[in-house]
């Protein structure tokens, strides 16, 4: 039976949940070409993060933003590593929380906690709007980082109005896939051997971005963004791409996880 993806070939660099994302293509019938850019690490020094708990747990912060799930999860196994699992969720249940999107939500749910307050939209500009009218001129705020300068003006605008911003990064990423094999999709995207490219986070195309500064292939990943359908999970990743100047960009209208993604990417192609 034909799957709605058929005839597809599509670039996919999620690391994380690679195979999961592949596997809900692939049962629709495309082809998936695998090329996961980054890989999340644990940090070299966690003094900074080990600082940071211990200013949470001694009622240090009056509110905590959450910008990742994967950002609490990395700050409770350090926490964890010192014998401080219990004090860190008690004073998370202390605090106002603060979440850019659903992972982070989750994340808390995992612990039977709940965001205080949630972004209207999962980006820094949805953080700043879900606070736009309070007084926090003053307040200790810690902000959850992901490695990267996306979250910067997030920063700036949170000491712009007055609050005392402690700000903590508790993972890092590295290159996995090497530069030459990174260089040749850029090489086959031009081509026009591939249909599609799905990016599921902003680091992606950043790291896409640096190969082909790299590579010398500049051009080509700009003929290819210009060929190819481009998908992204969410608005940060949208965001993002239009940064690079990508026009056309396919992503949910809401719930940003890979199942209504692929449903998204099933349609653009139906429709082409």
């Amino acid at each position: 039976m034909a799957g709605a993806l058929d005839g597809l070939t599509i670039l996919v660099p999620e690391s994380r949940e690679l195979d999961f994302f592949a596997r809900l293509l692939e049962a629709e019938g495309a082809s998936v070409l695998r090329c996961p850019l980054l890989q999340i690490a644990d940090l070299d020094d966690t003094a900074e993060c080990k600082a940071w708990i211990e200013q949470l747990i001694s009622d240090g912060f009056q509110d905590v933003i959450w910008l990742t799930g994967e950002g609490l999860r990395r700050l409770l196994t350090i926490a964890d590593g010192r014998g401080l699992r219990a004090s860190f969720v008690e004073a998370l249940g202390r605090v106002r929380t603060i979440t850019r999107g659903p992972k982070p939500a989750r994340a808390l749910r995992e612990l039977g906690l709940a965001p205080n307050l949630t972004a209207p939209a999962p980006t820094s500009q949805g953080v700043l709007d879900a606070l736009a009218g309070e007084d926090i001129e003053g307040r200790s705020i810690g902000v959850q980082l992901y490695p990267g300068e996306g979250a910067l003006p997030l920063l700036a605008s949170l000491r712009e109005r007055g609050a005392r911003v402690f700000p903590v990064t508790p993972y890092r990423y590295i290159s996995k896939a090497e530069t030459s094999q990174v260089a040749e999709a850029i090489r086959m995207l031009a081509a026009g051997r591939i249909g599609m490219i799905a990016f599921t986070s902003s680091p992606q195309v950043e790291r896409l971005v640096e190969v082909a500064r790299e590579a010398g292939l500049e051009p080509e990943l700009r003929e290819a963004f210009a060929r190819v359908r481009v998908a992204a999970i969410g608005p940060v990743v949208e965001e993002t791409l239009r940064g690079h100047g990508v026009k056309e960009i396919l992503r949910p209208e809401s719930s940003f996880h890979l199942k209504p993604f692929v449903r998204v990417i099933k349609a653009a192609w139906s429709a082409r």
